[in-house]
């Protein structure tokens, strides 16, 4: 332990927050339910469909193709993958989100001529906020699979524009939080 003292007063008195803060995402509501119909969201197709099997298998999947969490356990993964469990793509990153837009971008980047996101599930390694969906409904992803769970906004977007959303997948077991009928078998 270390005790710092130091001579007189502070030059300047600490100020008073007058703000409330909160641990939310700072999204809210149906204006944030609209802002992304207005970037391009559009309602997703129930297909195609993904076995049960699979969804339970691709955390596991992810955590393979993670070679830097293999050596650090410190970073978030995030994968593209396809309704067969086929990896398309996989990138690490400190944080989850970022993780995120470097599967989605790669992918948008190759174009959908070239096998781009539409259609192909999300797979992350800790849990799913409203910007995760969000981000997954804008590029077409069709499911997002987490070993963690969703938060409510990201659960009611999900819902809005069909995106499946799967969380707490581990151990054979998941929680389909948003359109499970895409989960067969």
């Amino acid at each position: 332990m270390v005790t710092l003292t130091l001579p007189g007063a502070p030059e300047k008195p600490p100020t008073v927050r007058a703000t409330t803060m909160s641990g939310a995402c700072g999204v809210c509501g149906r204006e944030s339910l609209d802002a992304v119909a207005a970037l391009g969201g559009r309602r997703l197709p129930l297909w195609p469909s993904v076995p049960r099997e699979v969804v339970a298998a691709l955390p596991d999947r992810l955590r393979e193709q993670q070679q830097i969490f293999a050596r650090t356990g410190g970073l978030h993964g995030a994968g593209l993958f396809r309704p067969d469990g086929t990896p398309v793509v996989v990138r690490e990153d400190i944080g989850r989100h970022n993780a995120t837009d470097k599967v989605i971008g790669h992918q948008l980047l190759k174009g959908a001529a070239a096998d781009g996101p539409e259609g192909l599930v999300l797979v992350v390694s800790g849990r799913v906020g409203y910007e995760i969906v969000q981000k997954a409904v804008l590029a077409g992803v069709v499911a997002v699979v987490a070993v963690g769970a969703p938060s409510s906004l990201a659960v009611g977007l999900a819902r809005e524009f069909g995106l499946t959303v799967v969380g707490w997948v581990r151990d054979g077991r998941m929680v389909a939080y948003a359109h499970p009928e895409r989960i067969t078998g």
